[in-house]
């Protein structure tokens, strides 16, 4: 395979290069390393192990000068290099700057505020040229104080001197400061009183979390709920006051170590834990797992990060212990950012808030990464990554605005051969989130100075994001169908030639079909200029429509309905009254509020209801993270039979033996197993009909069903035993955090 590095940070004229040269020398693998306007780039070819290793080694080993502000990498089908060499540096092009992410809290700086002997002992906003705030203080370019919200702070001689000393690391450190002159914290109660400041405030705050308070922590791109995650009633507490029912939280640990002791992590999962990024990593609890049940209810998983800040790291280190860190918001709304903010949106939450006197100028939510088919794979890419450009394989000919779509949205812009993706601005469905959604398009045109030449947005005429286009951009405006925006965003990450075709697999929720009907369990034969729809999921109803997604029971009873007719009505495995039965079959019959749909991601609600697992959810894709953590406890190899008549995927054959499976009482874990391998069966059976008609070797995995780890793991290893080229996902998310990738290159091919 060939894994490609595109690193920023300071790695130029540092001994980079022959650092990368031997370390690929050493480990036999072939390809090359240069020098570009962003940073280096390195592309490497060898056995995935080897692979591994050199990705890890890079981190642990580089030159003690170098530093890594960011290292994005995936892996990608091999090229042939011959040797492995020190290419000549790319020196051509437009230099335009890249704003980059915010940079965890470096280990210099961690040694400097628990030295009692240092100047900056116990202080919560050290940084250097190595660390600190970047993409969240930054209100215009270039990169300089005055630019930033550190304008405020006015320097003081020592930091002064330090920034001004080539020798130094806080040399041209733009947030740079200290106790003297920089932003200092604030305990507040709910009510927005301040209780003590500096560093009565760091402790009064430790000694609160001990007692099982709920605090308002003011992070580096919004605020943080925490509270002690071993205690059970505060954890339940601020569930309770969330409005976070069931979906897990994050835990924010100490260190590593103690993260080891309370989860089962392999090598790639550490490194993705204590990369420079720090994102939130859904790791395996172990048995032992001793924090609060109400962390991740009925789950084998939880997510797991570090520190990324020195408050962050002071309070823990501090504490001793894990704390519940979870956004700052009711379900729904964006991130609270600022004091105003949050003493009107959180004194029914936190009972206290920690806050600092230096404005977070952007909002940027915690990115959460897992590691799956050996894979580093984003659910959501925000902070540490945002806004990274995604390096794609062509440039644009004009700039381009892509406005995402209406769930887990991102919007990007496309300059020459890069694409800026936005931190996660969420679902567009709250008056909050609208605003946020708006702001950051604003923010965006206004930091990269562009004035897009082409505006791209989702088919779907309800989507806010759509209507957005159509009322600023409909002069500019083009619209590409979601599916395919998923297969092309796969495609360009993966950098897929322009003359080649690929069999996508785009498998969701819903999105807007042409016909005007509501797809998900699509088969694509596209490529960059265009897509035909090979095969699909049969359709079936949604009686309720939008409240099927809630209430899978409604899509169970479809399913059900479509299978064995009238006998639905008679049966128990779903708790529905005989009137309630009655209404859904006329809605049925009638189509009365029942949208027709192919989608796979509604299947998967369907036949975890069927099953008895759950018929109504409190969060988006409940039903299928709790079907895939019940398959996992199974070793079941066998799958169902489906039917492939013309273009139709048919699910009755599907739903047909689990209904007899059920009477034959089969435990659950082994229906919901051989559920899952029989979507793998299915993508199989697909992609060797279709390779078998068009020649085409190369499969895009695309769409949220794919975050589900068996269901991934499972076809990209088989599909490669079967000599194919698998492609997925691995710098953007697969679920629609990804789309605006999608929607900014499908431009480039009008």
């Amino acid at each position: 395979m060939r894994l490609k590095l595109q690193i920023t940070g300071i790695v130029q004229g540092v001994g980079f290069r022959p650092f990368v040269f031997r370390l690929a020398k050493t480990a036999g693998l072939k390809g090359y390393v240069l020098n570009d306007p962003d940073g280096v780039l390195i592309e490497v070819e060898g056995e995935k192990k080897k692979l591994d290793e050199f990705l890890i080694r890079i981190d642990k080993e580089k030159p003690e000068i170098a530093k890594i502000y960011s290292l994005q990498h995936t892996f990608i089908e091999e090229a042939g290099y011959k040797e492995f060499r020190i290419k000549k540096s790319v020196e051509q092009g437009d230099k335009r700057a890249v704003v980059l992410p915010d940079i965890s809290v470096c280990e210099e700086c961690l040694a400097d505020i628990t030295n009692p002997k240092d100047r900056r002992f116990i202080y919560p906003f050290t940084n250097c040229t190595n660390c600190g705030p970047r993409f969240t203080i930054i209100k215009s370019l270039p990169y300089d104080r005055k630019n930033t919200s550190m304008r405020d702070f006015r320097v003081c001689p020592e930091c002064d001197r330090e920034y001004h000393s080539a020798s130094d690391r806080r040399f041209h450190a733009q947030p740079n400061a200290c106790h003297v002159c920089g932003p200092w914290i604030s305990l507040y109660d709910s009510g927005g009183n301040v209780i003590c400041t500096k560093e009565d405030a760091l402790e009064k705050t430790v000694n609160l979390l001990r007692k099982g308070n709920i605090i308002a922590v003011k992070g580096i791109g919004g605020y943080h709920l925490a509270c002690d995650a071993a205690n059970e009633e505060a954890v339940k507490r601020l569930r309770k006051k969330k409005d976070r029912e069931e979906k897990p939280m994050a835990v924010m640990f100490p260190d590593i170590n103690y993260i080891k002791a309370e989860t089962l992590i392999n090598d790639l999962e550490e490194r993705a834990i204590s990369s420079i990024e720090k994102p939130i990593v859904i790791v395996r609890k172990r048995e032992t797992f001793s924090l609060a049940r109400s962390v991740s209810p009925d789950k084998s998983t939880v997510g797991v990060f570090l520190p990324c800040t020195p408050l962050h790291y002071l309070i823990l280190h501090k504490l001793k212990k894990p704390v519940v860190a979870t956004s700052a918001n009711i379900s729904g709304e964006p991130v609270v950012k600022d004091e105003k903010d949050a003493f009107a949106r959180l004194p029914d939450i936190a009972d206290y808030v920690l806050a600092y006197n230096r404005e977070i100028v952007r909002r940027c939510d915690d990115s959460v990464v897992r590691v799956i088919a050996e894979r580093q794979t984003p659910v959501r890419r925000s902070r540490g990554f945002a806004p990274l450009p995604v390096i794609i394989p062509f440039s644009f000919k004009k700039p381009v605005l892509a406005l995402g779509p209406d769930m887990n949205n991102t919007i990007a812009v496309g300059i020459d051969n890069k694409v800026f993706l936005s931190q996660h601005i969420g679902d567009l469905d709250t008056p909050l989130a609208m605003e946020f959604y708006e702001e950051t398009i604003n923010d965006f045109l206004e930091l990269f100075d562009i004035d897009p030449g082409i505006v791209v947005s989702d088919m779907h005429p309800g989507y806010y994001s759509t209507k957005f286009g159509v009322r600023h951009f409909s002069d500019k405006l083009v619209k590409v169908q979601h599916h395919f925006a998923h297969i092309l965003s796969c495609m360009t990450e993966n950098e897929v030639p322009e003359d080649t075709g690929v069999i996508g697999f785009a498998f969701d929720g819903t999105g807007y079909g042409p016909d005007k009907t509501l797809w998900g369990g699509e088969v694509l034969i596209a490529s960059y200029k265009g897509f035909k729809r090979a095969y699909h999921l049969r359709p079936y109803r949604l009686p309720g429509g939008d409240k099927a997604v809630k209430e899978p029971c409604r899509t169970a009873f479809s399913l059900l309905y479509e299978t064995i007719g009238d006998e639905a009505g008679e049966n128990d495995y779903i708790p529905l009254t005989k009137e309630e039965k009655s209404f859904f079959i006329k809605m049925i019959k009638e189509n009365i509020n029942s949208p027709a749909t192919t989608s796979m991601g509604r299947l998967f609600d369907g036949v975890a209801s069927i099953i008895g697992l759950r018929h109504k959810v409190s969060y988006h894709a409940q039903t299928a993270m709790e079907l895939e953590q019940l398959a996992l406890r199974s070793d079941e190899t066998g799958s169902y039979p489906f039917s492939i008549e013309q273009n139709i995927i048919g699910h009755r054959p599907v739903i047909e033996m689990i209904i007899n499976d059920l009477k034959a009482k089969v435990p659950n874990e082994i229906i919901a197993k051989k559920f899952h391998n029989t979507i793998v069966k299915m993508i199989i059976f697909i992609a060797e009909l279709l390779r078998k008609e068009t020649g085409i070797s190369h499969v895009a995995l695309s769409g949220g069903v794919f975050q589900n780890s068996i269901l991934l793991e499972n076809a990209y290893r088989r599909l490669r035993e079967r000599g194919y080229t698998p492609l997925i996902h691995q710098l953007v998310p697969t679920n629609d955090g990804g789309i605006s990738l999608g929607q900014a290159v499908y431009s480039r091919f009008l």
